[in-house]
Protein backbone atom coordinates (compact mmCIF):
# COMPACT_ATOMS: atom_id res chain seq x y z
CA UNK A 1 0.00 0.00 0.00
CA UNK A 2 1.03 3.70 -1.04
CA UNK A 3 1.97 5.46 2.28
CA UNK A 4 2.28 9.53 3.20
CA UNK A 5 3.89 11.96 2.12
CA UNK A 6 5.09 13.71 4.64
CA UNK A 7 5.60 17.17 3.46
CA UNK A 8 7.28 18.73 6.63
CA UNK A 9 9.50 15.90 7.02
CA UNK A 10 10.63 16.50 3.49
CA UNK A 11 10.94 20.47 3.66
CA UNK A 12 12.80 20.12 7.11
CA UNK A 13 15.34 17.63 5.64
CA UNK A 14 19.00 20.25 5.02
CA UNK A 15 19.80 17.66 2.87
CA UNK A 16 16.68 18.43 0.56
CA UNK A 17 17.78 21.18 -1.81
CA UNK A 18 15.42 21.25 -4.76
CA UNK A 19 11.84 20.41 -4.97
CA UNK A 20 10.61 20.43 -8.87
CA UNK A 21 6.81 19.94 -8.83
CA UNK A 22 4.99 18.67 -12.17
CA UNK A 23 1.88 17.26 -13.58
CA UNK A 24 -0.53 18.18 -16.11
CA UNK A 25 -2.18 21.80 -16.60
CA UNK A 26 -5.08 23.04 -14.11
CA UNK A 27 -4.22 21.00 -11.14
CA UNK A 28 -2.93 23.28 -8.67
CA UNK A 29 0.69 23.02 -9.27
CA UNK A 30 2.14 26.64 -9.52
CA UNK A 31 -0.11 26.80 -6.14
CA UNK A 32 1.18 23.69 -4.59
CA UNK A 33 4.86 25.13 -5.32
CA UNK A 34 4.39 28.59 -3.55
CA UNK A 35 2.72 26.92 -0.51
CA UNK A 36 5.82 24.50 -0.77
CA UNK A 37 7.92 27.17 -0.89
CA UNK A 38 6.18 29.92 1.99
CA UNK A 39 5.98 27.07 4.03
CA UNK A 40 9.41 26.00 4.00
CA UNK A 41 10.69 30.05 4.71
CA UNK A 42 7.62 29.79 7.74
CA UNK A 43 9.50 26.82 8.75
CA UNK A 44 13.18 28.13 8.73
CA UNK A 45 14.94 27.64 4.97
CA UNK A 46 15.99 29.97 2.66
CA UNK A 47 14.04 29.35 0.29
CA UNK A 48 13.19 30.62 -3.46
CA UNK A 49 10.25 29.50 -5.80
CA UNK A 50 11.18 29.71 -9.66
CA UNK A 51 8.00 29.50 -11.93
CA UNK A 52 7.68 28.91 -15.28
CA UNK A 53 3.93 29.08 -15.94
CA UNK A 54 3.41 32.60 -17.38
CA UNK A 55 0.21 33.29 -15.35
CA UNK A 56 0.89 36.04 -12.79
CA UNK A 57 -1.37 34.09 -10.07
CA UNK A 58 1.94 33.58 -8.47
CA UNK A 59 3.30 36.62 -8.24
CA UNK A 60 -0.79 38.35 -7.11
CA UNK A 61 -0.75 35.40 -4.24
CA UNK A 62 3.10 36.30 -3.00
CA UNK A 63 1.90 39.96 -2.79
CA UNK A 64 4.33 41.12 -5.77
CA UNK A 65 3.11 43.25 -8.54
CA UNK A 66 4.88 41.10 -10.86
CA UNK A 67 7.86 38.70 -10.97
CA UNK A 68 10.86 38.84 -12.63
CA UNK A 69 14.06 36.89 -14.21
CA UNK A 70 16.09 37.22 -10.70
CA UNK A 71 14.61 36.62 -7.80
CA UNK A 72 12.96 38.86 -5.56
CA UNK A 73 12.17 38.81 -2.17
CA UNK A 74 9.12 38.55 -0.69
CA UNK A 75 8.12 41.24 1.82
CA UNK A 76 5.77 38.71 4.49
CA UNK A 77 3.02 40.61 6.15
CA UNK A 78 0.74 38.28 8.88
CA UNK A 79 3.69 36.05 10.29
CA UNK A 80 6.88 35.89 11.11
CA UNK A 81 8.61 34.01 9.25
CA UNK A 82 12.09 31.86 10.56
CA UNK A 83 13.88 31.59 7.22
CA UNK A 84 13.43 34.22 3.93
CA UNK A 85 10.89 33.94 0.82
CA UNK A 86 12.14 34.72 -2.56
CA UNK A 87 10.43 33.91 -6.08
CA UNK A 88 11.30 34.75 -9.46
CA UNK A 89 9.25 33.90 -13.01
CA UNK A 90 11.30 32.34 -16.00
CA UNK A 91 12.33 34.65 -18.59
CA UNK A 92 13.18 32.80 -21.46
CA UNK A 93 14.70 35.66 -23.68
CA UNK A 94 16.33 36.80 -21.25
CA UNK A 95 18.08 34.08 -19.68
CA UNK A 96 19.20 32.79 -23.20
CA UNK A 97 20.69 36.82 -23.46
CA UNK A 98 22.24 36.35 -19.83
CA UNK A 99 23.85 33.15 -20.91
CA UNK A 100 25.16 34.38 -24.19
CA UNK A 101 26.83 37.61 -22.44
CA UNK A 102 28.33 35.24 -19.23
CA UNK A 103 29.84 32.39 -21.80
CA UNK A 104 30.88 34.41 -24.79
CA UNK A 105 33.81 37.24 -25.43
CA UNK A 106 32.50 40.81 -25.96
CA UNK A 107 32.85 40.94 -29.32
CA UNK A 108 31.17 37.62 -30.09
CA UNK A 109 28.29 38.26 -27.65
CA UNK A 110 27.64 41.20 -29.83
CA UNK A 111 27.42 39.50 -32.51
CA UNK A 112 24.83 36.53 -31.20
CA UNK A 113 22.55 38.82 -29.62
CA UNK A 114 22.54 41.35 -32.75
CA UNK A 115 21.55 38.07 -35.11
CA UNK A 116 18.56 37.93 -36.43
CA UNK A 117 18.11 34.36 -36.27
CA UNK A 118 19.53 34.41 -32.70
CA UNK A 119 16.61 36.77 -31.79
CA UNK A 120 13.82 34.27 -33.16
CA UNK A 121 15.05 31.16 -32.17
CA UNK A 122 15.57 32.80 -28.22
CA UNK A 123 11.87 33.11 -28.35
CA UNK A 124 10.45 30.48 -30.56
CA UNK A 125 12.49 27.38 -30.70
CA UNK A 126 11.54 24.05 -29.18
CA UNK A 127 13.10 23.33 -26.35
CA UNK A 128 14.28 26.33 -25.67
CA UNK A 129 11.85 27.32 -22.16
CA UNK A 130 12.54 23.74 -20.95
CA UNK A 131 16.34 24.60 -21.65
CA UNK A 132 16.61 27.92 -19.70
CA UNK A 133 14.15 26.62 -17.01
CA UNK A 134 17.29 24.01 -16.46
CA UNK A 135 19.59 27.10 -17.08
CA UNK A 136 18.03 29.10 -14.48
CA UNK A 137 17.80 26.21 -11.96
CA UNK A 138 21.98 25.71 -12.40
CA UNK A 139 21.85 29.19 -11.96
CA UNK A 140 20.42 29.45 -8.82
CA UNK A 141 21.85 25.93 -7.21
CA UNK A 142 25.37 27.75 -8.18
CA UNK A 143 24.85 30.89 -6.51
CA UNK A 144 24.16 29.57 -2.87
CA UNK A 145 21.67 32.32 -1.55
CA UNK A 146 19.17 29.51 -0.63
CA UNK A 147 19.19 26.50 0.74
CA UNK A 148 15.78 25.59 -0.85
CA UNK A 149 14.64 25.93 -4.76
CA UNK A 150 11.33 24.94 -5.31
CA UNK A 151 10.64 24.84 -8.92
CA UNK A 152 7.38 24.80 -11.02
CA UNK A 153 7.12 23.60 -14.28
CA UNK A 154 5.49 23.89 -17.65
CA UNK A 155 1.87 22.04 -17.51
CA UNK A 156 1.07 18.92 -19.32
CA UNK A 157 3.94 16.26 -20.41
CA UNK A 158 6.18 18.78 -21.12
CA UNK A 159 6.68 19.38 -17.56
CA UNK A 160 9.29 16.27 -17.95
CA UNK A 161 10.62 17.99 -21.32
CA UNK A 162 13.42 19.66 -19.51
CA UNK A 163 14.96 16.33 -18.96
CA UNK A 164 15.12 16.07 -22.49
CA UNK A 165 15.82 19.56 -23.52
CA UNK A 166 19.38 20.07 -22.88
CA UNK A 167 20.67 16.74 -25.13
CA UNK A 168 17.97 17.59 -27.59
CA UNK A 169 18.58 21.42 -28.48
CA UNK A 170 22.61 21.00 -28.12
CA UNK A 171 22.27 17.90 -31.08
CA UNK A 172 20.40 20.09 -32.64
CA UNK A 173 22.57 23.01 -33.08
CA UNK A 174 25.96 20.79 -32.49
CA UNK A 175 24.83 18.16 -35.05
CA UNK A 176 23.59 18.09 -38.84
CA UNK A 177 22.60 21.59 -38.21
CA UNK A 178 26.35 23.19 -38.17
CA UNK A 179 27.45 20.93 -40.64
CA UNK A 180 24.95 21.98 -43.62
CA UNK A 181 25.14 25.70 -42.09
CA UNK A 182 28.92 25.96 -42.25
CA UNK A 183 30.07 23.46 -44.99
CA UNK A 184 30.59 25.26 -48.15
CA UNK A 185 29.07 22.41 -50.45
CA UNK A 186 25.98 21.85 -48.42
CA UNK A 187 25.00 25.52 -47.10
CA UNK A 188 22.74 25.49 -49.70
CA UNK A 189 18.90 26.25 -49.50
CA UNK A 190 18.34 22.50 -50.47
CA UNK A 191 20.43 21.29 -47.35
CA UNK A 192 18.68 23.24 -45.25
CA UNK A 193 15.11 22.32 -46.07
CA UNK A 194 16.98 19.10 -45.85
CA UNK A 195 17.72 19.81 -41.90
CA UNK A 196 14.15 20.79 -41.67
CA UNK A 197 12.47 17.86 -43.74
CA UNK A 198 14.40 15.02 -41.43
CA UNK A 199 13.31 15.65 -38.36
CA UNK A 200 13.84 19.06 -37.16
CA UNK A 201 10.34 20.52 -37.31
CA UNK A 202 11.71 22.55 -34.49
CA UNK A 203 13.87 24.61 -36.45
CA UNK A 204 10.83 25.04 -38.70
CA UNK A 205 8.85 27.55 -36.87
CA UNK A 206 12.19 29.24 -36.06
CA UNK A 207 13.13 29.97 -39.36
CA UNK A 208 9.88 30.28 -41.72
CA UNK A 209 10.09 34.27 -40.20
CA UNK A 210 13.51 34.82 -42.49
CA UNK A 211 13.67 34.55 -45.94
CA UNK A 212 15.53 32.77 -48.32
CA UNK A 213 18.92 33.17 -48.51
CA UNK A 214 19.16 35.92 -45.78
CA UNK A 215 18.11 33.57 -43.56
CA UNK A 216 20.69 31.04 -44.59
CA UNK A 217 23.53 33.89 -44.00
CA UNK A 218 21.70 34.51 -40.58
CA UNK A 219 21.49 31.09 -39.67
CA UNK A 220 25.40 30.54 -40.68
CA UNK A 221 26.63 33.75 -38.93
CA UNK A 222 24.93 32.52 -35.30
CA UNK A 223 25.96 29.15 -35.83
CA UNK A 224 29.96 30.36 -36.00
CA UNK A 225 29.30 33.06 -33.46
CA UNK A 226 27.87 30.53 -31.26
CA UNK A 227 30.15 27.81 -32.27
CA UNK A 228 32.13 28.32 -28.88
CA UNK A 229 29.58 27.84 -26.44
CA UNK A 230 29.06 24.37 -27.20
CA UNK A 231 31.03 23.04 -24.69
CA UNK A 232 29.75 24.99 -21.72
CA UNK A 233 26.45 24.95 -22.74
CA UNK A 234 26.48 21.18 -22.64
CA UNK A 235 28.39 21.02 -19.48
CA UNK A 236 26.11 23.10 -17.42
CA UNK A 237 23.25 21.15 -18.79
CA UNK A 238 24.78 18.10 -17.88
CA UNK A 239 26.01 19.64 -14.06
CA UNK A 240 22.29 20.58 -13.74
CA UNK A 241 20.92 17.02 -14.69
CA UNK A 242 22.87 15.80 -12.05
CA UNK A 243 21.54 18.08 -10.05
CA UNK A 244 18.31 16.60 -10.71
CA UNK A 245 19.10 13.16 -10.15
CA UNK A 246 20.68 14.23 -6.54
CA UNK A 247 19.51 12.79 -3.27
CA UNK A 248 19.17 16.14 -2.91
CA UNK A 249 16.23 16.71 -5.45
CA UNK A 250 13.00 15.38 -4.39
CA UNK A 251 10.29 15.07 -7.40
CA UNK A 252 6.46 16.12 -6.19
CA UNK A 253 3.88 14.92 -8.74
CA UNK A 254 0.50 17.13 -8.51
CA UNK A 255 -2.44 15.58 -9.71
CA UNK A 256 -6.41 16.26 -9.40
CA UNK A 257 -8.42 13.59 -9.01
CA UNK A 258 -9.68 13.29 -12.12
CA UNK A 259 -8.94 10.55 -14.55
CA UNK A 260 -7.34 12.64 -17.34
CA UNK A 261 -4.89 14.40 -14.15
CA UNK A 262 -4.08 10.80 -12.68
CA UNK A 263 -3.34 9.50 -15.90
CA UNK A 264 -0.70 12.10 -16.44
CA UNK A 265 0.50 11.65 -13.21
CA UNK A 266 1.02 7.72 -13.75
CA UNK A 267 3.12 8.97 -16.61
CA UNK A 268 5.21 11.10 -14.56
CA UNK A 269 5.47 8.59 -12.70
CA UNK A 270 7.11 6.29 -14.83
CA UNK A 271 9.11 8.50 -16.60
CA UNK A 272 10.71 9.86 -13.22
CA UNK A 273 11.67 5.76 -12.73
CA UNK A 274 13.23 5.57 -16.11
CA UNK A 275 15.54 8.24 -15.38
CA UNK A 276 16.35 7.31 -11.70
CA UNK A 277 15.06 10.64 -10.49
CA UNK A 278 14.28 10.69 -7.36
CA UNK A 279 10.31 10.73 -6.35
CA UNK A 280 9.32 12.47 -3.01
CA UNK A 281 5.35 11.35 -3.59
CA UNK A 282 2.09 12.28 -4.96
CA UNK A 283 -0.28 15.31 -4.19
CA UNK A 284 -3.65 14.84 -5.00
CA UNK A 285 -5.05 18.52 -4.67
CA UNK A 286 -8.64 19.90 -4.76
CA UNK A 287 -9.79 16.47 -3.17
CA UNK A 288 -13.62 16.47 -1.68
CA UNK A 289 -13.73 14.44 1.50
CA UNK A 290 -16.90 13.89 3.62
CA UNK A 291 -17.25 15.84 7.01
CA UNK A 292 -20.40 12.89 7.97
CA UNK A 293 -20.59 9.81 8.10
CA UNK A 294 -24.35 9.70 6.56
CA UNK A 295 -24.80 7.26 3.79
CA UNK A 296 -25.79 8.98 0.57
CA UNK A 297 -28.19 6.85 0.10
CA UNK A 298 -29.96 7.74 3.87
CA UNK A 299 -29.49 10.84 3.16
CA UNK A 300 -31.62 10.92 0.14
CA UNK A 301 -33.93 8.79 2.20
CA UNK A 302 -34.54 12.19 4.47
CA UNK A 303 -34.44 14.25 1.77
CA UNK A 304 -37.69 12.31 0.60
CA UNK A 305 -39.14 12.04 3.55
CA UNK A 306 -39.31 15.80 4.52
CA UNK A 307 -40.18 16.86 0.80
CA UNK A 308 -43.11 14.49 1.17
CA UNK A 309 -44.15 16.40 4.26
CA UNK A 310 -44.13 19.60 3.16
CA UNK A 311 -41.52 21.24 5.60
CA UNK A 312 -37.98 22.03 6.28
CA UNK A 313 -36.98 22.74 2.14
CA UNK A 314 -33.67 23.90 3.66
CA UNK A 315 -32.97 20.78 5.45
CA UNK A 316 -33.75 18.54 2.56
CA UNK A 317 -31.45 20.77 0.15
CA UNK A 318 -28.58 20.48 2.77
CA UNK A 319 -29.13 16.42 2.58
CA UNK A 320 -29.23 16.21 -0.61
CA UNK A 321 -25.96 18.07 -1.11
CA UNK A 322 -24.38 16.17 0.98
CA UNK A 323 -25.75 12.57 -0.78
CA UNK A 324 -23.92 14.12 -4.20
CA UNK A 325 -20.55 14.97 -2.13
CA UNK A 326 -20.50 11.39 -0.58
CA UNK A 327 -20.65 10.54 -4.47
CA UNK A 328 -18.20 12.71 -5.41
CA UNK A 329 -15.73 11.52 -2.89
CA UNK A 330 -16.35 7.98 -3.23
CA UNK A 331 -15.71 8.43 -7.33
CA UNK A 332 -12.27 10.34 -6.60
CA UNK A 333 -11.26 7.35 -4.00
CA UNK A 334 -11.84 5.04 -6.65
CA UNK A 335 -9.73 7.08 -9.25
CA UNK A 336 -6.85 7.12 -6.64
CA UNK A 337 -7.28 3.83 -5.53
CA UNK A 338 -6.64 2.73 -9.46
CA UNK A 339 -3.80 4.88 -9.29
CA UNK A 340 -2.38 3.43 -5.78
CA UNK A 341 -2.57 -0.25 -7.45
CA UNK A 342 -0.67 0.54 -10.43
CA UNK A 343 2.08 2.72 -8.37
CA UNK A 344 1.54 0.60 -4.55
CA UNK A 345 5.49 2.61 -2.93
CA UNK A 346 4.44 6.08 -4.18
CA UNK A 347 3.47 8.28 -1.23
CA UNK A 348 0.36 10.29 -1.13
CA UNK A 349 -0.75 13.63 0.13
CA UNK A 350 -4.04 14.91 0.06
CA UNK A 351 -5.12 18.26 -0.03
CA UNK A 352 -8.88 19.15 0.17
CA UNK A 353 -10.64 21.65 -1.82
CA UNK A 354 -10.34 25.36 -0.88
CA UNK A 355 -13.28 27.29 -0.72
CA UNK A 356 -12.20 30.10 -3.07
CA UNK A 357 -9.19 31.00 -5.47
CA UNK A 358 -5.86 31.37 -3.05
CA UNK A 359 -4.70 34.85 -4.18
CA UNK A 360 -2.52 36.02 -0.88
CA UNK A 361 0.01 34.53 1.58
CA UNK A 362 -2.69 33.53 3.92
CA UNK A 363 -4.03 31.51 1.34
CA UNK A 364 -0.71 29.70 0.92
CA UNK A 365 -0.18 29.11 4.05
CA UNK A 366 -3.69 27.36 4.22
CA UNK A 367 -2.48 25.30 1.68
CA UNK A 368 0.87 24.51 3.60
CA UNK A 369 -1.11 23.69 6.13
CA UNK A 370 -3.53 21.36 4.49
CA UNK A 371 -0.21 19.78 2.57
CA UNK A 372 0.96 19.04 6.00
CA UNK A 373 -2.09 17.63 7.97
CA UNK A 374 -1.58 14.37 6.59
Amino acid sequence: MSGTLDMDALIDDPDTRVIVCCGSGGVGKTTTAAAIAVRAAERGRAAVVLTIDPARRLAQALGLAELGNSPRQVEVAGFEPKGSLSAMMLDMRRTFDDMVLAHAGPKRAEEVLANPFYRTISSSFSGTQEYMAMEKLGQLAAEGSWDLIVVDTPPSRSALDFLDAPQRLSTALDGRMIKLLTGPARAGGWGLRKVVSAGFGLFAKAVSTIVGGQMLADASAFVQAFDGMFGGFRERALKTYELLRSSGTAFVVVAAPEPDALREASYFVERLAEEQMPLAGLVVNRTHPVLSGLPAAKALGAADNLEARGGAPLAAAVLRLHADRVALAQRERRLVTRFTKAHPAVALAHVPAMASDVHDLGGLREIGDRLAAE
